[in-house]
């Protein structure tokens, strides 16, 4: 057996509350003869009589009343369910997928931090990684990009503000070796495939050889030590570039950011406190 309609159900409790196929038309605003049909269905679904049919209207039977007890409570789960899906998209709580990539950690995390300090309930997770998260596959909330203006369809996109890349050194690397006028002359401690898309590494390509490579890594921290040991020239996050000295920088290598968004998503509470909090607002 199967009921091919809750629709079904719904006309079947409003006769048993109003007692007759006319009181139930009108609290549910259809013709009589709707109601009529729709029992009928019901019962040659169920291969059961739910009413006994008189002049006074439409009673209960034995089957009527288990449908109507089993239909009562199965409406107000749903009812409970559907106030607390909706209470929960008005709160500002659960679980937050951020995704960036790894050298901006030092611009966005103070204004996470914020963020959850704002609102406890958050249940953060922050992911960077050089690869596009996939937002329509539930990958993430929100995500970071930076260069060129996402155009997926189905994303929802916001400007978050501008990155600079910077190739930092020791000062003891340029009391030896000058400034970095001209690349061919220096060392350098450089990212690896990862970074290739990177300003920089794009001005970089055609201007040094192997020969003027010290060391290639894609962890920040393995480039500061060589870094700061004076040995070569590279780009750090400007958080852990204390003590360092600006060696190269060109308006042309600085990154627009994006703040990208599923439209399903974009309006939710969650996100749009997200997005506040990463385009620094209030």
């Amino acid at each position: 057996m199967q009921v091919e309609s809750w629709d079904d159900i719904r006309v079947a409790m409003t006769v048993a509350r109003t007692g007759t196929v006319s009181g139930a038309a009108a609290t549910l605003g259809v013709h009589h003869a709707t109601v009529i049909r729709r029992i009928d269905a019901l019962e040659t679904s169920l291969k059961a009589r739910l009413f006994q049919r008189h002049t006074r209207g439409y009673a209960l039977t034995e089957a009527g009343r288990a449908l109507l007890n089993a239909a009562t409570a199965a409406d107000e789960r749903f009812s409970q369910m559907a106030a607390q899906i909706a209470g929960a998209g008005d709160r500002i709580e659960g679980d937050l997928i951020i995704t960036s990539l790894p050298e901006l950690s030092d611009l966005v995390m103070p204004r996470l931090v914020r963020l959850m300090k704002r609102h406890p309930g958050l249940r953060l997770t922050y992911l960077t990684d050089v690869r596009l998260f996939r937002l329509d596959a539930g990958e993430a909330h929100v995500a970071i990009r930076a260069g060129a203006q996402p155009t997926e369809a189905d994303y929802v996109v916001r400007e978050m503000g501008c990155a600079q890349h910077v190739l930092y050194a020791a000062p003891g690397y340029v009391e030896r070796h000058g400034p970095v006028d001209d690349p061919r002359g220096h060392r350098f401690a450089l990212p690896g495939p990862e970074g290739r898309g990177a300003p920089f590494m794009q001005w970089l390509q055609d201007r040094i050889t192997p020969e003027n490579i010290a060391l290639i890594s894609n962890e920040p921290i393995a480039r500061e030590a060589v870094i700061r040991a004076g040995l070569a020239v590279g780009p750090l996050p400007i958080g852990r570039a204390e003590g360092l000295v600006s060696a190269l920088s060109m308006p042309e290598w600085d990154s627009q950011l994006w703040l990208v968004t599923h439209v399903d998503l974009h309006r939710t509470p969650k996100v749009q406190a997200a997005l506040s909090a990463l385009r620094a607002e209030g």
